[in-house]
């Protein structure tokens, strides 16, 4: 059933009878239904809440180009809410976009975060091969952008032209919301999560590559656990629903 979060600014769903303990956040032009099979609905729920994100589903877009930090502080009361009512940290599921938010969250709302489960989540860790070679046209209208030397109307006509499916069917606000995000980068970031971190993979990912997530395991050290999905793609909700679930299980409350 569909539920108001955060004071009527967010739409999603909540599943099983107790206190929600776990918040699920989806990927780039997904919805709360993509996580029906990892959480139970409909059979063994999960007490959980799974989000729209602001733009995405039945969630108006926010009020400007916000970047994962952005999202996160739109997030963060509706976090505080389900932690006050489960009297305990909770688990924070993120597949791709979401597990950009669920970073930032980490980061930013450590007391209310008990573990990370992350998924696909592109730039988490750097090895030079996570971002495709563009066209050169593009490439020098992005460098001449940023020097203030083209204009924006020229910039978009280019993103128009070369961007990717995504930009392509994003509009308004939310353009600007892809933008800032697909040049956000994580690597650095890790050092500075507190609590556990899960990541969940799929060995075929194109968007957010394994090579990634392996690098990022690597830097957690003793605080991230790596498990792949052999021939899985990045669509590891959909594909490889079991594997986030049992990623999940290993951070249920007592």
């Amino acid at each position: 059933m569909l539920t108001s979060f955060g004071q009527g600014r967010i739409f999603g769903s909540r599943t099983g009878s107790g206190a929600a303990w776990v918040l699920a956040l989806h990927g780039w032009r997904r919805t709360h239904l993509d996580f029906d099979a990892v959480l139970g609905v409909g059979r063994d729920e999960l007490d959980a809440v799974a989000l729209d994100l602001p733009g995405f589903g039945t969630t108006p877009p926010p009020p400007e180009a916000w970047g994962s930090a952005g999202y996160a502080s739109a997030v963060a009361p509706v976090l505080a809410d389900l932690v006050a009512e489960a009297g305990r940290p909770a688990v924070v599921l993120g597949h791709s976009f979401g597990g950009r938010v669920a970073l930032r969250l980490g980061l930013g709302w450590p007391e209310l975060v008990g573990a990370l489960v992350l998924s696909g989540v592109p730039h988490l860790g750097e090895v030079g091969t996570e971002v495709p070679r563009t066209a050169a046209t593009f490439r020098l209208g992005r460098a001449l952008h940023r020097r203030g030397l083209l204009g924006e109307p020229t910039m978009d006509k280019l993103r128009d032209r070369y961007g990717s499916a995504d930009y392509r069917a994003a509009d308004g606000v939310m353009r600007g919301v892809l933008v800032r995000a697909v040049n956000e980068r994580y690597e650095s970031s890790l050092d500075a999560l507190a609590g556990p971190v899960e990541l969940v993979w799929g060995e075929a990912d194109l968007v957010a590559p394994l090579a990634g997530a392996q690098r990022a395991v690597e830097r957690l050290g003793v605080r991230g656990r790596l498990s792949v999905c052999p021939g899985v793609g990045h669509l590891t909700v959909l594909e490889a629903p079991e594997a986030l679930r049992q990623a999940l299980e290993r951070h249920r409350p007592c």
